[in-house]
């Protein structure tokens, strides 16, 4: 059994109520992880945050705590654990700047190359209000831009891991970059 049905059985044998499940999913997501984690963390540099290990465990004990989202496949567990990172650091630049530089309204820049650019943390904070209004219009484009933008995954790894074509997953990330950039428009005018 390769290891991408071995972590879909772990999942499912998870959401059946065995425990265990998660113990031994743990080393064969953890390379995957560690990468995502350090992807997340480069989003905001100069930021002091947590350290890699910290976001991957912090991440992974609030998977764990969340047994009832049932974790259906690979797709949808890495998916949550870019959106549970993302919710992390989210909390953890709240905590640490508090509204001190003058509200929450944050603008973010979206362009082609969002992914794997430089965004300071107060972008990323930007980044999931919008993601969670995004969400609500549509979930698949939600989860493409969570795994490019928050997960730093290419098209193609995206296609993969969706089980859908490239061309679907181009599409939607171009739409969702014109929904994103509409909001952000919006909000600058103050609609």
């Amino acid at each position: 059994m390769n290891d991408k049905d071995q972590i879909t059985q772990l999942l499912q044998s998870a959401g059946k109520g065995d425990q265990n499940a998660y113990n031994r999913l743990f080393p064969l997501v953890y390379d995957h992880l560690r990468s995502l984690a350090q992807y997340q963390l480069s989003l905001s540099p100069g930021e002091k945050m947590l350290s890699r290990t910290e976001l991957i465990h912090e991440m992974y004990l609030k998977l764990i705590d969340q047994t009832v989202i049932g974790l259906n496949d690979r797709a949808h567990f890495y998916s949550m654990a870019a959106k549970a990172m993302r919710h992390i650091m989210v909390d953890h630049f709240r905590k640490n700047h508090a509204l001190k530089r003058g509200g929450d309204q944050i603008m973010v820049p979206v362009d082609e190359n969002i992914a794997g650019s430089e965004l300071t943390a107060e972008h990323v904070a930007g980044m999931h209000e919008l993601m969670e209004q995004l969400r609500e219009v549509d979930e698949r484009m939600y989860q493409i831009v969570d795994l490019r933008f928050f997960g730093g995954l290419t098209i193609e790894e995206i296609a993969d891991l969706m089980g859908v074509s490239t061309s679907t997953v181009d599409r939607n990330w171009k739409k969702a970059r014109g929904w994103l950039y509409l909001q952000l428009m919006k909000q600058q005018k103050g609609v």
